[in-house]
């Protein structure tokens, strides 16, 4: 009997209005007729209504186990827990009105998944009474059920299709004749629809990938990239001059504050020195030639300056001189000494101002910080600062004009490093107490021209200011300053070591004085000088300017050199009441 023929036990068909349609299978190879289309049985597992309860990826033998129909049952599922359940089961999902099992089992029956049990039986799939039929598939009483179809009675069941008798069953129909996949039918309402993935119906999902290194590589880039052109725009638009102006624009008041300063910082002493500078322009009337130096007050309106600043008052030149309260007056030479390179002028007015104070240059050492203050290029009130960078450096300074017929001046300097530039000379170089050490009166140029004067190289030198106090009061008390002596003609030709006291008269003057202060210590014609308080001389210029910086009736100690043999002898310096031309 077949299904169309079956009694519905009261049972109805699918609620869905619309006729359910049924798969199409086409023979394998030449097939003379086809075969009839299974469908479902009753829920129960018995013979009943033909309703095709949904659309299963396989089909199915007869239900009972027997040689049936290659028809395909058209579900999603199988049973549990896609199937239907049973009033007295247990399934899952799907149980027809008024039951109370979640899948459809037979009444005592304990499958759970994917298929119909008998009444009575416990194994998962669809099979009578003591069969053990796996699941998916519909099991032989007397045999083994075969995956997705019914099992033979004494044979085993073949794959999604029934079994035959005797032999291994073909899958979906008549043997050897596969019949192509189903088609699935439309749901009804009140059913269930196919499951979502998994074996047997839908599409396995794959688990999603993150993006791969190269991408974020890429990405990472270009937000650098885009970083990097929207910041510049940014600077671009916001440092972009702009047209127009805004009335609401106000950068403030400036920081209230004080201009006291501690008295022994530079801008300290600079205070206190500053007033006691002035500045000298002097130049011959009716002539355009003239010099520029500065100089410094001292003791009942004095002003020290150098000889070479004022050389050409002496030839009936006038003297401006201007303090730094920016008042001027005239001025007239006092004296003047060219061996020293030092004069002293004064001024018919000072204004008040303070005199500077003297320090002692036997005190300096190298490093000590200094100050030069003058008016170096017609810059009056200029503040420079450096270091003593060395000691009794031998200097030769001359008429800056250019005038002949002066004997220059030999220096035994303080060399700094301190900015001394044209206009300096004649200033004060004082220490960090704001006491003057030099007198600024040379500096070191790169170039020999007169008329070519170049700036400062980092190389100045100030005569001594205890030779700078001797001087001055004696220019101040007589008009003249006297010469310091030890009494000998030098050897200009000695080109040894040390200095050699000449070997025979030379302008008509013997190689050593009679009476002189290096007779009187037992120096001969021909004796070479070494050291002169220690330090070892170069050249005969040093030697000069050393006893040039000395106070006559000072002490020296030398060291001398006769027949291959050192000795030593202590020298009083004397001074000669007229300067002469050549050194001694």
């Amino acid at each position: 009997m077949t299904d169309e023929t079956r009694p519905d036990d009261g049972r109805k068909p699918s609620d869905n209005p619309d006729p359910q349609g049924r798969p199409e299978f086409l023979p394998a190879g030449d097939q003379p007729e086809r075969r009839p289309e299974p469908s479902w049985g009753a829920p129960s597992g018995e013979p009943g209504d033909t309703t095709i309860y949904g659309t299963p990826p396989h089909s199915f033998g007869s239900p009972e186990g027997g040689r049936g129909d290659t028809r395909a049952y058209e579900t999603p599922s199988f049973g549990a827990p896609y199937g239907m359940s049973n009033p007295a089961g247990e399934g899952p999902s799907y149980a027809p009105p008024g039951a109370d099992g979640p899948s459809y089992n037979p009444p005592g029956a304990e499958s759970p998944s994917y298929g119909f049990s008998s009444p009575g039986g416990e194994g998962p799939s669809y099979a009578p009474p003591g069969a053990e039929g796996p699941s998916y598939g519909f099991g032989n009483p007397g045999g083994e059920g075969s995956p997705y179809g019914f099992g033979n009675p004494s044979g085993e069941g073949s794959a999604y299709g029934f079994g035959n008798p005797g032999g291994e069953g073909p899958a979906f129909g008549h043997r050897g004749t596969p019949p192509p996949p189903p088609r699935a039918l439309g749901m009804g309402p009140g059913w269930a629809p196919p499951p979502p993935g998994g074996m047997f119906g839908g599409t396995m999902a794959l688990p999603r990938r993150g993006p791969s290194t190269s991408f974020l590589v890429v990405l990472a880039i270009v937000i650098a990239l885009v970083a990097s052109l929207l910041g510049s725009l940014g600077t671009y638009l916001l440092t972009r001059p702009g047209g127009g102006t805004d009335p609401s624009f106000n950068l403030g008041a400036a920081p209230t504050g004080s201009t006291n300063r501690p008295p022994e910082s530079v801008a300290g002493v600079a205070s206190r020195v500053l007033p006691s500078v002035v500045s000298l322009e002097v130049g011959n009337v009716g002539n355009t030639e003239g010099a520029s130096g500065s100089g410094f007050l001292i003791k009942d309106g004095y002003v020290v300056t150098n000889n070479h600043v004022v050389a050409l008052a002496a030839k009936g030149g006038e003297i401006k001189i201007q303090f730094n309260n920016r008042k001027t007056t005239s001025a007239r030479i006092v004296g003047r000494d060219p061996g020293s390179d030092l004069a002293v002028v004064k001024p018919d007015e000072t204004f008040g101002t303070p005199e500077i104070r003297l320090g002692n240059s036997d005190e300096v050492v190298v490093g000590d910080p200094v100050i030069a203050i003058g008016s170096p290029l017609g810059l009056t009130g200029t503040v420079t600062t450096g270091i003593v960078s060395s000691l009794n450096r031998p200097v030769i300074a001359g008429d800056e004009s250019g005038g002949a017929g002066e004997e220059p001046a030999y220096i035994s300097a303080i060399q700094t490093d301190a900015a001394i530039n044209p206009g300096n000379s004649g200033g004060p170089l004082v220490n960090g107490r704001g006491e003057v050490v030099g007198v600024n009166s040379a500096i070191a140029t790169l170039s020999r021209s007169v008329t070519n004067q170049s700036g400062s190289i980092g190389l100045g030198f100030a005569i001594p200011v205890n030779q700078a106090r001797r001087v001055a009061q004696e220019l101040v008390t007589t008009g003249k300053a006297k010469r310091p002596k030890i009494g000998i003609v030098l050897d200009p030709e000695w080109r040894g070591e040390g200095v050699r006291i000449a070997t025979g008269n030379r302008s008509g003057r013997p190689p050593v004085d009679a009476g002189g202060p290096a007779e009187k210590a037992g120096l001969k014609a021909g004796d070479v000088i070494l050291e002169v308080d220690g330090l070892r001389l170069q050249d005969g210029n040093e030697l000069i300017a050393l006893i040039r910086s000395k106070s006559p009736g000072s002490k020296i100690e030398i060291k001398y050199e006769r027949d291959d043999k050192e000795h030593t002898a202590t020298l009083v310096v004397s001074a000669d009441e007229e300067p002469v031309p050549t050194p001694s």
